[in-house]
Order: structure tokens, then C-alpha cells, then sequence
């Protein structure tokens, strides 16, 4: 069979960004069509020096693991090194399925001209295998999740918290929100976001009640007393959700924090109770968040 290296380059390109499509749709960033064509191409390049050299060194693990870094950076430009990670996990998982409806289809069709050179595979309808495989991956990436996400009903999210702040306990609902990665900046301690309406029995309302004028610099409304007293205590903690975009919070760490979740109990002396000055929800379901970490 004869093999045409524009072809060969054509459908790996064609591969590969379908392969990175569905790895942003399921991450729900946005997806630059450019970036993701500049990986693709990285990607078909590295796939034909392969093949035509032969050597071994381009089946090496360590070498593919890089190249899935850098095609994954170049597509998506993550903006640490978790996010990174992560993605690549995301962009393997989605290779395996699509990976796995081609080989199926390969089985099934049972073409009768094939090779196979350095871990790669080309066949004579290796075009219509992706189309075909892109369909049934989608398929299968779409079901998959629609399955894990109905899996995940609204008890699992929600968890009863105590807090102790200045000898005085509040218990309240609260939503584990699973992208919640609040922390404060200085000492990188947890935080619990909370409705300040909750807290009235805990910190003076003289403070509760001018949360924006303290974020401002004014503290023409707090009496000397309060202020000596829970200024030097208060921190402040950038955020960016909540429906606000590049926003403050002010917050003041709790003696200790109780999570109840499923019968089981854990306690924390490490966490600041950042105050929300709004409502979470409209009908009151829970009056906290908290992130994954602290479960």
C-alpha cells in the first residue's frame, strides 16, 4: 500500500483537533480554533517523523508525555501547572476513547491493507475511521458524563457545617462546590464562604453591616472599641465568582469548623469564614460554601 505523506499529515491533523475539541468541550473553556490547529500540527509532525525514521526513541513514553504537555499548552494555555495536569489527564482520556471506537472499527471493517510502523497504525480508510470514530467518541464522552453527572444528586452536594468563632457556635447547610478553591493569599489557609446574616451572633453588627465601606478603607462607622478589637483580625481575600468578577471579601478566622457529611464527622482548626454580605441562593437551600480540600 502506498503511503502519501500529505495524507498521512492531513488526517492526523484532522485527528488530533478532534481530539482537542471534545478536550475543551468537556473542560467548558474556551477553545481558540488557531491554537488548537497550531497543536494539531505539532502533533501530525511528530506522528510522520516517527513513522519514517522508525526509531525507537519516538515511541519512548517520557518523549510522548512531553509532547502532550507542550500540544496541550499550546492549545489551551493553562495558567498552572495543576490546571496543566489536568487537562492532559483530560486529553488522554478523551485519546483512549477515541482511540478505542477506532481499533473497534478497524476489527469490524477488517481492512485488508494495513501497516503498522513505531506503534502507529495506517489503513486505506483510516479518513472515514476518524469521521466514524469522532461520532461514536462523542457519543460515548457525552453519555459518560450525563451518567456521572445524574449520579451526583443534590444530597451528595450539600453537607451540615458548625462553626466556632469567638466562643460562640453557629451551624448552618452548606454546598460543597467542588470548584471552590478559596484560600487566603498570605498564610494559603481555607476558606469557608458564609452569609453574613448568619454571623450576626458572632462579629458586632457594626462591622457586618459596612463590609463594603471596611473593603473601601472607611472605618467611620466602627466604634473604637470594635475596631481596636477585630481589625487587626479581618483579613482580605481577593475571589473571582460569586458573580463577581475580580472582587474582596472580608474574612476572620473561626476557633474551629465541624463538617458533617454521610455520618461522619471532621473537625478543623485551620479554615477563615470568608463573609458574604448577599444570599447565596433565593430560597435559602444552604447559607455556606466550602471547596473540596476541606472535605
Amino acid at each position: 500500500m502506498t503511503i502519501y505523506i500529505d495524507v498521512v499529515l492531513i488526517e492526523n491533523l484532522l485527528m488530533n483537533y478532534i481530539i482537542l475539541f471534545a478536550t475543551g468541550v468537556i473542560l467548558k473553556i474556551p477553545i481558540k480554533h488557531i491554537r488548537l490547529i497550531l497543536a494539531s500540527l505539532l502533533g501530525a509532525i511528530y506522528t510522520i517523523i516517527a513513522y519514517i525514521s522508525g526509531l525507537k526513541i519516538y515511541s519512548n513514553f517520557f518523549l510522548k508525555l512531553i509532547l502532550s504537555l507542550v500540544i496541550i499548552y499550546i492549545a489551551f494555555n493553562p495558567k498552572s501547572i495543576k490546571k496543566l495536569l489536568k487537562f492532559t489527564l483530560i486529553f488522554y482520556l478523551t485519546s483512549f476513547i477515541f482511540g478505542g471506537a477506532a481499533f473497534a472499527l478497524i476489527y469490524i471493517v477488517k481492512p485488508q491493507e494495513i501497516l503498522q510502523n513505531n506503534g502507529l497504525v495506517l489503513n486505506a480508510n483510516s479518513l472515514k475511521v476518524i469521521f466514524i470514530s469522532a461520532i461514536i467518541a462523542f457519543v460515548i464522552i457525552t453519555i459518560g458524563f450525563k451518567v456521572v453527572k445524574n449520579k451526583i444528586s443534590a444530597k451528595d452536594m450539600y453537607c451540615d457545617v458548625k462553626i466556632k468563632l469567638n466562643h460562640k457556635e453557629i451551624e448552618t447547610k452548606a454546598m460543597l462546590d467542588t470548584g471552590n478553591f478559596l484560600k487566603e493569599p498570605i498564610t494559603n489557609t481555607p476558606v469557608i464562604v458564609v452569609e453574613h446574616t448568619l454571623l450576626y451572633d458572632c462579629i458586632p453588627k457594626e462591622i457586618l453591616n459596612h463590609l463594603e465601606s471596611i473593603l473601601g478603607g472607611d472605618f467611620s462607622e466602627i466604634p473604637d472599641n470594635i475596631k481596636e478589637e477585630y481589625m487587626p483580625r479581618l483579613k482580605v481575600i481577593p475571589f473571582s465568582s460569586l458573580g463577581k468578577q475580580n472582587g474582596m471579601l472580608l474574612g476572620i478566622k473561626a476557633e474551629k469548623v465541624i463538617i458533617k457529611f454521610e455520618e461522619e464527622e471532621k473537625e478543623n482548626q485551620n479554615v477563615i469564614i470568608g463573609i458574604y454580605n448577599k444570599s447565596l441562593t433565593k430560597r435559602g437551600e444552604y447559607r455556606a460554601l466550602l471547596g473540596i480540600e476541606l472535605m
